[in-house]
């Protein structure tokens, strides 16, 4: 396939592959996504006003003016921190689409010895993150950041990979799309990797097979006001933790045979998850609670003993 500006295969279903990552942006730029990404979701969702705030070496920009849409482009490496500074107040405009492509955890550093810029590691640097919750947390507000700067009825979305290392499999679009508003989630798009640097090493035997794909997730911003979206995640997150209470009691309890006292459920769900439950003083409040709500779960059937219903 030859690299030329109008080559693209366009964006028929969910499911895309783009071998060659065109002229755009600068093929030294480690983790550059190709161009017809960009190209074809451009193409797809035709927006007037597009902005990357984490643009890198500036692939999506320069395929965006290419088309004629007005784009801005901010990164790190200019002073712009996606974290910290407002996108809006700094465009000066709702834009159409916002589509970030940050780092995969700290697959790739991009600051200090061996990163893309800088010879000291930048604290704004999201591959920099000390693990991988506050990487979670801060992507979060890189999203919600996005939002903001999107037009009601625009797009915000990002681009992002999966990462396997030391046996554990963390899985970042499965996070975020947790973590940001359900009823704005408008696609999942699969994009198969190409020209990475790990498809030039050689692999032993593997029980499972390596990642070769992304995913492009796209929300719809629906017309609702900070206060009304804080209500929504808040009810969203706490409708997830009670679910997950409610799961983790049940199972805990089909353990101990289906009926138990609460000093064996105590210190069998203790036993399961010590360090998690010393960060909430509270969490035997939450199990007699999550027994006392959900009835059509739980019987009560003397005091101090529960069984499954």
């Amino acid at each position: 396939m030859n690299q030329t500006k109008s080559a693209s295969p366009g964006m028929t279903g969910s499911v895309i592959s783009f071998p060659e990552r065109g002229p755009w942006g600068d093929s030294k730029w480690r983790g550059n996504a190709s161009g017809h990404v960009y190209r074809s979701l451009f193409e797809q969702v035709r927006p007037q006003v597009f902005v990357d705030p984490m643009v890198g070496s500036g692939t999506s920009v320069e395929v965006a003016r290419e088309m004629g849409i007005e784009a801005y482009g901010l990164d790190l490496h200019q002073g712009f921190n996606a974290v910290s500074m407002d996108i809006l107040n700094h465009v000066g405009k709702p834009a159409d689409l916002v589509i970030s492509h940050p780092p995969y955890g700290g697959m790739i550093k991009y600051t200090g010895p061996g990163g893309m810029w800088g010879d000291k590691a930048d604290p704004g640097d999201l591959s920099h993150c000390a693990d991988d919750a506050e990487f979670h947390e801060k992507m979060q507000m890189v999203l919600l950041n996005q939002r903001r700067a999107t037009r009601p009825g625009g797009y915000y979305g990002t681009l992002i990979g999966d990462w396997r290392r030391g046996g554990v499999y963390t899985s970042y679009q499965a996070e975020m799309i947790a973590r940001m508003p359900a009823n704005e989630l408008a696609a999942v798009i699969i994009k198969t990797q190409h020209n990475c640097v790990s498809d030039t090493k050689t692999y032993g035997a593997m029980k499972l097979p390596r990642i070769l794909h992304e995913y492009l997730l796209i929300w719809e911003k629906r017309s609702v006001s900070a206060v009304v979206l804080l209500s929504t995640l808040v009810k969203e997150q706490g409708a997830r933790v009670s679910g997950t209470w409610k799961n983790i009691v049940r199972l805990v309890l089909q353990g101990l045979g289906g009926r138990a006292t609460l000093d064996k459920l105590y210190a069998a769900i203790a036993a399961a998850a010590p360090e998690r439950l010393a960060e909430n003083h509270h969490w035997r409040e939450k199990v007699r609670q999550t027994l006392q709500l959900h009835t059509d779960l739980f019987r009560n059937e003397a005091r101090g003993l529960w069984a499954v219903a």
